[in-house]
């Protein structure tokens, strides 16, 4: 498919590009992704390209879209950050001291119309259960009363599809695409469109590219939070996220041992370098319940994310424990609200999720 694909937009010609735009390595076999009937495309534009980014994703989609019809969902990822649909670029920096200029690291306000409040949950580091904490955390909040959509943006490692058991393809209509709806909740993930075993070889410029349009041209409809599921670590991908998103907060998740303390404090320090305000952290695997006899074991110690937060002066959201309800409810692609919604965890992720709305003043104290 990749062949007949490639041979499509061979026809396609732009201005400012020599040739179509195979032949100017705009787009080569490397840069197509089959997985069944969902294929994505990934456009390699250049910075200094002066032609019109939206019209080539529109050709590429007409084009494939008349002439092979066994493609039933098309994800056109342009790495270029100009043109339309482009992400905001930042504002000019004042200067840190008279006469010295420095770069401004304060978000580009551009809202997404309908959504009240976007929120990242994040890491310093992977491993540390941030996906699960982020499916929860958007769960619970819709099990409240408020409308919910969650984003999947770890483009190499998306966890969403397998935690809420989502093996749908989401539409694409009118060159957006449709989220899928999964326990009350809008749902988008990059493992939607591809194979959960192809590993996702893109350089940062792809990845901050299809994060953007997983944003910003998704069709998330009138939401009070969406959930940003954020990639660990602090990369280009997390600081683009966290200046061209406009987030209301963020949420910490680290377990309590020191090494992942030490990664959690740089994500910290990389939210507030920007202006994003930080909601709270969040100590996951605190301890561990034995689900024979019920003995606390604290295997990762305890208490290092809230001795953290008091250090750091931000608050300290809660502790949720290693559970095999946890677990279980995980593997099977059901939230604890729903799964076990009178349980004593599920009670947990409720009390953060209150925190949570209360902060973004959507609930009372």
């Amino acid at each position: 498919m990749i062949t007949r694909i490639l041979a499509h937009l061979a026809h396609i010609e732009v201005d400012g590009v020599k040739g179509n735009i195979v032949e100017a390595g705009l787009v080569g076999e490397k840069d197509i992704s089959v997985s069944g009937h969902k294929v994505v495309v990934t456009v390699n534009v250049p910075p200094d390209f002066p032609g019109d980014l939206g019209a080539i994703k529109a050709e590429i989609e007409q084009r494939l879209g008349d002439n092979m019809p066994k493609i039933e969902s098309l994800l056109v990822v342009l790495t270029a950050e100009k043109g339309e649909g482009a992400a905001p670029s930042l504002r000019p920096s004042p200067p840190t001291n008279p006469g010295v200029p420095g770069p401004d690291m304060r978000p580009a306000q551009a809202g997404i119309p309908g959504i009240k409040h976007i929120v990242a949950v994040a890491s310093g580091k992977g491993g540390v259960g941030k996906s699960t904490t982020a499916v929860n955390l958007a769960a619970t909040l819709r099990s409240l009363g408020f409308k919910v959509g969650l984003l999947d943006a770890d483009i190499y490692g998306p966890s969403i599809p397998r935690l809420l058991d989502i093996t749908d393809r989401p539409a694409i209509e009118d060159e957006k695409i449709i989220p899928i709806e999964k326990y009350g909740m809008k749902v988008m993930s990059m493992g939607f469109l591809m194979d959960e075993e192809s590993p996702v070889i893109w350089r940062g410029p792809m990845v901050v590219s299809a994060l953007m349009q997983m944003v910003r041209e998704v069709v998330w409809g009138e939401l009070d939070f969406l959930i940003l599921d954020m990639p660990p670590g602090t990369g280009d991908a997390q600081l683009t996220m966290a200046q061209q998103v406009p987030l209301s907060g963020s949420v910490i998740v680290s377990t309590p041992q020191d090494l992942a303390l030490v990664d959690a404090r740089k994500g910290l320090k990389m939210f507030k370098d920007v202006d994003v305000p930080i909601l709270g952290i969040i100590e996951n695997m605190s301890s561990f319940v034995c689900p024979h006899c019920g003995e606390i074991s604290e295997i990762f110690g305890h208490g290092g994310a809230e001795a953290d937060a008091r250090r750091l002066g931000v608050m300290f959201l809660g502790a949720v424990p290693l559970h095999m309800a946890i677990r279980e409810n995980s593997d099977a692609g059901t939230p604890l609200i729903i799964g076990e919604p009178d349980g004593v965890h599920a009670d947990i992720y409720k009390k953060l999720a209150l925190k949570v709305a209360t902060l973004l003043g959507e609930a009372d104290d």
